[in-house]
């Protein structure tokens, strides 16, 4: 089966197209736009790995705003499935650049949408956010509760994706489902992530900015869990009989980590303390998220199997030895 992945140079996007190539059956292609948001050199090395794996994954350096290209594009390949993880990512970032979310997440979503109702596409999955859910205390988060109220731009855009998926799946009758983000983290992650960002400054003995003076609750969600479920909810919902085409499923481990635990495993990988600096708490940022993962552990008979020190140690071996190279 050909099996599209927008955002293929984005780490949860590069992690997906590796698991899925290694299927004998999956055609996968790829398409990004390279963008400069984070270090392109390490979107660049993500492609090359997929390159070097199997002949089977095509890569395509287009932007998906360009709604002739994209739809040609289709037209040449004739996808069965697409995964659409293509967007502007960051909630700091979307305070002071909203025109750049409303391209990249609203605009590009009506491109892929219509695209996936005119190519009759089986399945259309795309990444939604836990930021929806905004500032509830209604732990844990419910794929049922009331997400009319994001505390940022990044998270109104995500929401956005989800009305505008609901409407052309139920309208058009295709295949259409969200999956809520919980945090993800892992080899090859975004280097805006806070992962990335503490390992980076304890390695190299700065100190690290902590905001809320560090008083958060992540719901840390290991990478090769995330890809584990995407690649099996997108064969489970094309077998489904339901007449809802589109369906919300959260994605995380059920089990928030307090930040300063989440630094001090890191502190014990380096046997090193980190040195903070204490700031306020950001404007739109969330102080704690926590997946109800019922849902999604149902439908596929999914439980979270990588432990949040297994998964920070393997992180740490891949940031030595990636920037040792």
């Amino acid at each position: 089966m050909k099996i599209l992945v927008t955002g293929a140079a984005g780490f949860i996007g590069y992690h997906l197209c590796k698991k899925l190539i290694n299927n004998k059956r999956n055609h996968v292609f790829g398409i990004d736009n390279l963008n400069n948001y984070y270090d392109i050199n390490l979107k660049k090395n993500r492609i090359k790995d997929l390159k070097k794996q199997n002949n089977k994954f095509k890569f395509y350096k287009l932007d998906l705003k360009n709604l002739r290209l994209i739809k040609n594009n289709f037209k040449k390949n004739k996808y069965d499935y697409v995964i659409h993880l293509a967007a502007q990512a960051g909630v700091r970032f979307s305070l002071e650049n909203t025109k750049t979310y409303l391209d990249n997440n609203i605009n590009v979503f009506y491109n892929i949408l219509e695209l996936s109702k005119e190519f009759k596409i089986k399945h259309l999955i795309y990444a939604s956010t836990s930021s929806v859910y905004g500032n509830s205390k209604s732990f844990p988060l419910n794929e049922n509760l009331q997400t009319d109220k994001p505390l940022s731009f990044y998270a109104a855009t995500k929401k956005c994706n989800e009305i505008m998926a609901q409407t052309y799946s139920n309208l058009y009758k295709f295949k259409c489902t969200g999956l809520r983000f919980f945090t993800v983290y892992g080899p090859y992650g975004r280097p805006d992530m806070a992962l990335f960002k503490f390992v980076k400054s304890i390695s190299s003995n700065k100190k690290i900015d902590l905001y809320n003076k560090g008083n958060h609750y992540r719901d840390f969600t290991y990478i090769d869990d995330v890809v584990s479920i995407i690649s099996k909810i997108l064969i489970i919902n094309t077998k489904s009989q339901s007449q809802d085409f589109h369906q919300i499923y959260n994605v995380g481990k059920g089990n928030p980590q307090y930040l300063m635990k989440f630094v001090a495993i890191i502190e014990k990988n380096f046997k090193k303390k980190a040195k903070f600096n204490k700031m306020k708490k950001q404007i739109g940022d969330i102080e704690k998220n926590h997946a109800d993962i019922t849902k999604i552990s149902r439908t596929i008979n999914f439980s979270p199997q990588v432990d949040i020190k297994d998964g920070i140690g393997i992180f740490i071996n891949w940031f030595k030895n990636y920037y040792k190279k």
